[in-house]
C-alpha cells in the first residue's frame, strides 16, 4: 500500500519549485557580441539557411531533439477527467523522464477542448516545432481516431503512450513470464480485462507477436463478435480474439486461462477466479493505484507470478520502460513512423535486459529506471529501421 506521506511529500516539492520543469539555455549572452550572434542580426541568417532547406530545421534548431507530450486531461492516471490544468503535473513528469532517461527534449501541452477534429487541427499546426508527438491521458475511444488521423497526416512518429507504450511492456513481462513458468506455447489461454486504449492495444500487439487465444472482456462484458453494444474498435480487435465466441462476464472465460492481464479497476480479479484458472497462472493486475487483486492476494490463490503497476511491489510493469528508448531511436533514425516491428523489438529489448538465469518469480521485467533499457531499446528501434532500408534498397 501506498505510503501517504508520498502525497504530502509531492505536493510540498511541487509547491517549492512551481512545477517540476523550467526552459534553460544552451548559450551564454553577456555581450553585444554575443547578442548579435545569438538573436538580431545573425539570426537572420539561419533563418534563411531554413527557408531554403527546411530539414535544417532539425540541426540548427532544438527540434531534431524535440517532442511535445500533449493531452486533454480526459484520461489522467487513474483520476479519469480532470481537465486539462490538472494534468500538467503528469506532463511535466513525463518531460523530465525523457530528457532525465534518454535526453530528449520534451514539452508538455494540455489541451482545453475535447474535440477530436480540433486536436488533430490543433497538434497538426504544431507540427513545425517538434520532430515527434507523444499522446498522452486522451480518453477512448476517441485517442484511437486522434493518433490514427495523426500517423496519417504528419510526417513525424506519433505515438500514443497509454495504448502502446503499456502494449509493450506487458509483452516483455509476458515473454518472461512465460518462461518462468515454462509455458512458452503461443496458444496459452490469455484473458484482457479493459478493453479501452490500453486493453486493446495490448490484445493487438500481443496477436502481432504470435499468441493466438485472446479474450478481452470489459464493463459490459466479453467482446463477441455477436454482441451490438461494441464500439467500432472494439468490433475490429472482436474479429480476431475470443476464437470460441463466448458471451458473458470473466466469470465465464476465466476458467483454464493461463494469463490474466488487468488494465480494468480495482479488485476486478478475485482468490475465486485465480482458482480456477490453470496450473501456474501468470497475473498482470495493473490498475493503479490499486490492482485489481493484490499480489499478497493473487499468490495465496496460487499465481505464480504477479505483476501491478506499482512501484512497491516486485514486476513494476511500467511504460518507463519503452518510451524513453522508442522515441531515444526514432529521433536518431529520423524516422517518420512507429511501427508494429519496432514495438515487438522494443518488448524483446526490454525483456532480454533479464538474463535467462535471472528470471525468477519476482523478476520478469527490469526496474523501471534501469539505464540499459533505454540503450537496448532505442537500439533495436534504429536496427528495424536499418533492416526496412536495406530491404528498400533490395
Amino acid at each position: 500500500m501506498t505510503d501517504r506521506s508520498e502525497y504530502s511529500e509531492s505536493i510540498n516539492l511541487h509547491n517549492e519549485h512551481a512545477g517540476k520543469i523550467e526552459i534553460t539555455s544552451k548559450v551564454e549572452v553577456n555581450t553585444v557580441e554575443d547578442l548579435s550572434v545569438v538573436y538580431t542580426p545573425g539570426v537572420s541568417e539561419v533563418c534563411r539557411a531554413i527557408a531554403d532547406d527546411e530539414t535544417r530545421a532539425n540541426t540548427l534548431t532544438a527540434r531534431g531533439n524535440m517532442i511535445a507530450v500533449i493531452t486533454d486531461g480526459t484520461a489522467v492516471l487513474g483520476l479519469g477527467d480532470i481537465g486539462p490544468k490538472a494534468a500538467i503535473p503528469v506532463m511535466e513528469g513525463k518531460s523530465i523522464l525523457f530528457k532525465q532517461l534518454a535526453n530528449v527534449d520534451a514539452f508538455p501541452i494540455s489541451l482545453d477542448t475535447k474535440d477530436t477534429e480540433e486536436i488533430i487541427s490543433i497538434i497538426k499546426a504544431l507540427q513545425p516545432n517538434f520532430s515527434g508527438i507523444n499522446l498522452e491521458d486522451i480518453s477512448a475511444p476517441r485517442c484511437f481516431e486522434i493518433e490514427k488521423r495523426l500517423i496519417e497526416e504528419l510526417d513525424i512518429p506519433v505515438f500514443h503512450d497509454d495504448q502502446h507504450g503499456t502494449a509493450i511492456v506487458v509483452l516483455a513481462a509476458l515473454i518472461n513470464g512465460l518462461k518462468v513458468v515454462e509455458n512458452e506455447d503461443i496458444n496459452a489461454k490469455i484473458i484482457i480485462n479493459g478493453a479501452g486504449s490500453a486493453g486493446i492495444a495490448i490484445a493487438k500487439l500481443l496477436l502481432e507477436a504470435g499468441y493466438k487465444n485472446i479474450t478481452l472482456v470489459s464493463l459490459e462484458g466479453v467482446l463477441s463478435k455477436s454482441e451490438t453494444w461494441l464500439n467500432s474498435t472494439q468490433r475490429e480487435i472482436a474479429e480476431y480474439t475470443n476464437i470460441d465466441n463466448q458471451r458473458g462476464t470473466l466469470d465465464d472465460v476465466i476458467q483454464n486461462a493461463d494469463v490474466f492481464i488487468g488494465v480494468s479497476g480495482p479488485k476486478a480479479l478475485t482468490k475465486e477466479h485465480i482458482k480456477i484458472m490453470n496450473d501456474n497462472p501468470i497475473i498482470f493486475a495493473l490498475a493503479n493505484p490499486t490492482p485489481e487483486i493484490y499480489p499478497e492476494e493473487a499468490y495465496e490463490a496460487g499465481a505464480s507470478v504477479v505483476g501491478t503497476g506499482r512501484s512497491d511491489y516486485p514486476n513494476q510493469i511500467n511504460n518507463l520502460l519503452a518510451f524513453p528508448g522508442i522515441f531515444r531511436g526514432v529521433l536518431d533514425a529520423q524516422t517518420q513512423h512507429i511501427t508494429t516491428d519496432m514495438k515487438i523489438a522494443a518488448a524483446k529489448a526490454i525483456a532480454s535486459t533479464i538474463e535467462d538465469d535471472e528470471l525468477n518469480t519476482n523478476y520478469v521485467i527490469p526496474n523501471s529506471l534501469d539505464k540499459r533499457v533505454v540503450e537496448q531499446v532505442s537500439e533495436s528501434v534504429k536496427k528495424c529501421v536499418r533492416n526496412h532500408e536495406e530491404v528498400l534498397v533490395k
